[in-house]
């Protein structure tokens, strides 16, 4: 489950992967040179190669705006840009080297959220205020077998923390106070099922909307589940999914919405590393009901996705873009049709601040900013 994603399961879906030859009009131009302008290549993206400061992987990003965006990873990682990607400096958290950052939430280029995802005391939130200057620890999970996935905010002060099920319970957190104060509502969710777990990927397994909309995507479990909330966490509804499920590395691994109804999730198999699959759905009913769409054109599980956003005539509103060990993806339509990304390979989370601004991040510190 979330865990393997560290160890051989994760290895055996980081195996190279031949990229899938496709000469379609729509391939981005990719552009290593940040000099130079650039170039939209029949009606595709435009990717761009940043340089981010660390070797280490970054697992999630976290754009504010154009110019805003943190990102963070292994070794107590994180990387923060204030102009769009033309700089980025890379920091340690102090006391957190050997953690993994899985996830990030970026309020201002001062104030952003790291959750590391570890067993136990390895489980921790840290914020800081002060653009990385100083970082307080806020959280550190108590229980010895605890395993913290990934969080998502409604609003700088009001979020959720999803961790893997223990006693029976998925012992998800909330803050009404800037993480003052992480209180447990596990309670209120249904019941865990027997091993369920989130996959701590791409810090994507939460998505918020609105004041009180969220959904919570898991797996390693018989079913593969979306649980929702329409009232900021107070009550709760499953839902049951059509992607691989039903075994400790298959099921949901990454889940966004566009608004209170229309969202997309994505998964795999972490055995299946190779294989294609049926492994992204969508939704128009705010998660009640799943359907099939065409699944990645790359080889084993999604680990990330994002909308890219509305542009100002409403361009792009359906535009998803779609990441993992084996390749990357593009879609005009949520997955009716998706486009490879030629020769971008292992990178694991993808977000984006508007059409024009989106970044994905991955193995060896690589950052790609990605424009349409």
């Amino acid at each position: 489950m979330s865990r393997l994603l560290s160890t051989n399961s994760a290895a055996a879906a980081l195996v190279a992967v031949t990229a899938l030859a496709c000469a379609e009009p729509s391939a981005p131009t990719i552009d290593d040179t940040p000099s130079l302008p650039s170039v939209r290549s029949g009606g595709g993206p435009t990717l761009r190669a940043q340089h981010s400061g660390t070797t280490n992987r970054l697992q999630a990003v976290s754009p504010v705006n154009a110019d805003v965006v943190w990102a963070s990873g292994l070794g107590g990682t994180y990387v923060v840009t204030t102009d769009g990607g033309r700089n980025w400096r890379a920091g340690v958290v102090p006391g957190a080297e050997l953690l993994q950052f899985r996830d990030v939430h970026a309020v201002s280029a001062e104030v952003a959220y790291l959750l590391a995802a570890g067993v136990g005391s390895d489980s921790r939130i840290y914020k800081t205020v002060d653009g990385g200057e100083n970082w307080t620890r806020q959280f550190t999970a108590p229980q010895p077998n605890a395993f913290y996935d990934c969080f998502d905010f409604w609003t700088p002060d009001r979020g959720l923390v999803m961790g893997d099920a223990l006693h029976g319970r998925l012992p998800v957190l909330r803050t009404r106070s800037g993480g003052e104060r992480w209180g447990r509502i596990g309670g209120k969710l249904p019941p865990a099922q027997p091993g369920e777990a989130a996959f701590a990927a791409s810090g994507t397994c939460v998505a918020t909307h609105g004041t009180g909309h969220a959904w919570i995507a898991t797996g390693a479990a018989a079913k593969a589940r979306i649980l929702a909330t329409t009232d900021g966490g107070n009550t709760w509804s499953s839902y049951d999914t059509p992607l691989p499920q039903g075994t400790a590395v298959s099921g949901l691994f990454t889940v966004a919405f566009r608004d209170e109804r229309r969202g997309i999730i994505a998964g795999g198999d972490l055995d299946a590393p190779d294989a294609l699959s049926d492994n992204v759905a969508v939704s128009k009913d705010g998660g009640k009901t799943w359907r099939l769409v065409d699944g990645t054109p790359f080889p084993g599980a999604a680990y990330g996705l994002s909308y890219a956003g509305a542009g100002p005539r409403g361009e792009h509103a359906r535009t998803v873009v779609i990441t993992g060990p084996g390749g990357a993806a593009w879609t005009r339509n949520e997955g009716r049709k998706w486009h490879l990304l030629p020769d971008v390979r292992d990178y694991w989370a993808v977000a984006f601040a508007d059409p024009r601004h989106g970044w994905l991040v991955g193995t060896e510190g690589r950052i790609l900013k990605i424009r349409f």
